[in-house]
């Protein structure tokens, strides 16, 4: 269990963190253009230094353990919870199907939030 999780903090929330926010900040426009939303946005260079953020924190659960892992997994989740409730709401209030925004990054907000604080909870058990 403390291989799997450690991997998955390493691998999902640390490399797949640093590789979001190389889209968020270097491709702007066009990771704004997937999600639906209007390009030369501030907002996406500050999406990707929270990206950045956790994916830092992500690989350092190499060498920290125990709380840092649970204050890095519940940030993580509030993080991409959040992301996916600002996407629901986007598709009720404008219809925004796209696929960015509706899509598979919609069901990874959840899903990873919910595999990663259950295997917290079954590690920290």
């Amino acid at each position: 269990m403390e291989a799997f999780l450690l991997a998955f903090l390493v691998i999902v929330v640390g490399i797949q963190g640093i590789w979001a926010f190389l889209g968020h900040y270097f491709r702007s426009d066009e990771i704004a253009a997937f999600i639906g939303w209007p390009a030369d946005n501030p907002f996406q260079k500050e999406v990707a230094f929270g990206n950045l953020a956790f994916g830092v924190l992500g690989i350092l659960c190499l060498w920290f353990r125990g709380g840092f892992w649970i204050a890095t997994a519940i940030g993580i989740s509030v993080f991409m919870l959040g992301a996916a409730i600002v996407h629901v709401k986007d598709i009720r209030e404008t219809q925004n199907r796209s696929p960015g925004n509706a899509g598979a990054i919609l069901w990874t907000d959840v899903l990873t939030s919910l595999v990663l604080l259950m295997l917290l909870t079954l590690y920290f058990l």
